[in-house]
């Protein structure tokens, strides 16, 4: 029997990822959670053998909880389930130690398909063109990336300077790098740039 943990924020969507797995033959729900809080405490009841994520979650985001799980069970072989399609969160998500990335739209058929195929190991991303696109690389560092992230979040060059113990010189000729890398007029047209793609 696979055990599986889900996580979703959205009560029907829950719901409805329960009753399809619950009806798989050879699969079951272990564990039902809105938030990775729920799904961290649901680890001390429960050790499921997939983790089905949404990535915006409440809080900590799938991402985040992707990396916990991985520290608490590490048997347990995560896929994010989401809307978002574009190929820096599905690279981003590997880079998180994810085994699969599925998008909502999947049928229930293929969605149970992957949920096996991640049991037995293996790596599931759908739709396939996703794997292929998430091998372009952004042209960002991880550390411009991570400036324009709280840039994004609406924290000035100061307060980002402060939160990760840089210089303010230091912060300010990382987020010029980022805007000129992406050829943007100004740092909100390089965050909405960077969020289009997902880089961010």
């Amino acid at each position: 029997m696979i055990k599986v943990l889900v996580v979703e924020d959205m009560q029907v969507v829950r719901a409805g990822l329960v009753a399809l797995i619950d009806g798989e033959f050879g699969m079951e729900v272990v564990a039902q959670e809105g938030d990775a809080s729920g799904a961290l405490n649901a680890l001390g009841r429960v050790v499921p053998d997939v983790a089905l994520l949404d990535i915006d979650l409440p809080g900590m985001d799938g991402l985040a909880l992707a990396g916990e799980l991985a520290g608490r069970a590490p048997a347990c072989r995560t896929a994010m389930l989401t809307a978002l399609d574009r190929p820096g969160h599905v690279r981003r998500a590997l880079d998180a130690g994810v085994s699969g990335y599925l998008l909502k739209s999947i049928s229930p058929k293929g969605l149970a398909e992957a949920v096996r195929t991640l049991a037995l190991g293996g790596r599931v991303i759908e739709p396939r063109e996703l794997a292929e696109s998430a091998e372009s690389v952004t042209p960002l560092t991880a550390r411009e990336a991570e400036v324009l992230r709280l840039a994004a979040s609406g924290a000035d060059a100061r307060a980002i300077a402060g939160d990760l113990f840089l210089s303010l010189g230091t912060v300010r000729n990382r987020l010029s790098a980022a805007v000129g890398k992406l050829h943007a007029r100004t740092l909100v047209d390089a965050v909405r740039i960077a969020e289009r793609h997902g880089w961010i």
